[in-house]
């Protein structure tokens, strides 16, 4: 005999249902399907569950499909690791058919995408020349970027277009491979936003801080005003940054919206290996609060992005 005055419920009474009357949030008809090994790209994209992320990278390419039908803006923000992924030919690509109207990197990104069309390398070993306090001491790295930053400020232009310039002047062995070189090109706005001394080229002796300051805060503005494009249709990616862009992005929203500017009714996405506060918080989920829609898509770059892509040119 137990000693508890509980005794368990009598449940024999329980009220169920028919399962098939239930409404369920996946159906077999949500299911993938095997690609056959002969089978296309589109078919293999097709062939995908329509399911969580699968669903949303659907959804998500639809949206800008639709942004570049409305002529809306189309805006793509990256970290350093994006091109270290190797991933620039495939938004180069994008935004040579339309389906990128600018771009806005952190100093890392900018940094990298330069080191790739001087020399078609980047990412140097930290751990090996940290010791020696060779890290970051790339002579051109740090000469040829400073010097487009200050010259670039001489002349009202912010840091992302003076930095393009000077590599369309130089006609780099790798300029095909140059986000920055590439648009500068096709004359589609870059920006630049950093955060003075986060970036090696900051340590070097022409670095000058009124010039980085006065360069990058132009592409601040800049970037306010193509956020503003965003209203009825357009599309923000952050694309690996945790930090510094998500801020960024959200300071440019809240000056756009202050000028009275309207900005409703757009979408959102961050991609990154895992979903970090900043960007989930000022990316996918405040500026659209009550109207737009926000994506988080997590996995590496140099899958999720490539696939993005595919799924914008599928149809």
């Amino acid at each position: 005999m137990s000693r508890y005055r509980f005794s368990p419920l009598d449940i024999s009474g329980l009220a169920t249902y028919p399962l098939a009357s239930r409404e369920s949030k996946v159906t077999a008809d949500d299911f993938a399907r095997p690609a056959a090994k002969d089978s296309s790209l589109k078919e293999f994209l097709d062939s995908l569950p329509d399911i969580l992320a699968a669903r949303d990278l659907r959804a998500l390419a639809a949206l800008i499909r639709e942004a570049r039908r409305l002529n809306r803006a189309i805006i793509i923000g990256l970290g350093g690791h994006v091109i270290k992924t190797g991933l620039s030919p495939v938004l180069i690509d994008l935004m040579k058919r339309g389906f990128v109207t600018a771009f806005a990197m952190n100093g890392s990104a900018m940094i990298h995408d330069f080191e790739i069309a001087m020399v078609g390398a980047t990412s140097e070993d930290v751990d090996a020349t940290l010791g020696s306090g060779s890290f970051g001491m790339a002579e051109e790295t740090g000469r040829i970027i400073n010097e487009a930053i200050n010259a670039g400020a001489s002349e009202q232009l912010g840091m992302g277009e003076s930095i393009g310039r000077r590599l369309f002047e130089m006609q780099t062995a790798h300029k095909e491979k140059s986000i920055l070189h590439s648009a500068y090109e096709a004359q589609v706005p870059v920006t630049v936003h950093v955060a003075i001394g986060t970036d090696i080229i900051h340590i070097h002796r022409c670095a000058d801080g009124a010039a980085t300051g006065q360069t990058s805060l132009q592409d601040f503005r800049l970037l306010c005003s193509i956020v503003s494009e965003l209203d009825r249709g357009g599309v923000y990616l952050n694309l690996g940054s945790a930090v510094l862009l998500p801020e960024v992005f959200l300071k440019t929203v809240t000056v756009v919206r202050n000028l009275g500017h309207a900005l409703a009714d757009f979408a959102t996405a961050n991609f990154d290996f895992i979903q970090h506060y900043r960007p989930v918080t000022n990316v996918v989920r405040r500026p659209v609060a009550g109207s737009g829609r926000g994506f988080s898509i997590t996995g590496h770059h140099e899958i999720m992005i490539p696939m993005l892509a595919a799924l914008i040119l599928s149809e």
